[in-house]
């Protein structure tokens, strides 16, 4: 009994004496080049969006008149210091405040009458 031992690599493999039929790591390789260079394109593209849009905002943070530099923190401070963030004053605040200034003499009776019955209203 003679048994010719046959390894499975054998189907797999091309003729490389052929320069037609490239073996199977070249086909692997040229298409890891061809990925490789997709990639490569996608990241380069990314990079220059993100010089362009850094560049427009830096022009336009300049064209109004901010420090494109510090313009993060000023807008924090504008906001933190802004009544927007500040609790809403209660009717009874605002009825308080409306008599310290009559008192001072800073409004007419008019005007305090119609700005008593406005913060009444609401």
């Amino acid at each position: 009994m003679n048994f010719e031992v046959q390894y499975v690599e054998d189907q797999f493999t091309n003729d490389t004496n052929n320069p037609l039929v490239p073996n199977s790591f070249e086909l692997f390789a040229g298409g890891m080049g061809i990925f490789f260079l997709v990639v490569m394109l996608l990241v380069a593209g990314v990079f220059v969006a993100a010089i362009v849009l850094w560049v427009r905002n830096y022009r336009k943070a300049k064209e109004a008149g901010a420090d494109i530099f510090t313009l993060q923190t000023d807008l924090a401070v504008k906001a933190a210091n802004s009544q927007f963030l500040a609790p809403a004053q209660t009717k009874e605040q605002k009825l308080a405040e409306l008599d310290g200034l009559k008192r001072k003499g800073m409004v007419t009776d008019e005007e305090y009458s119609a700005a008593r019955m406005k913060i009444l209203s609401e």
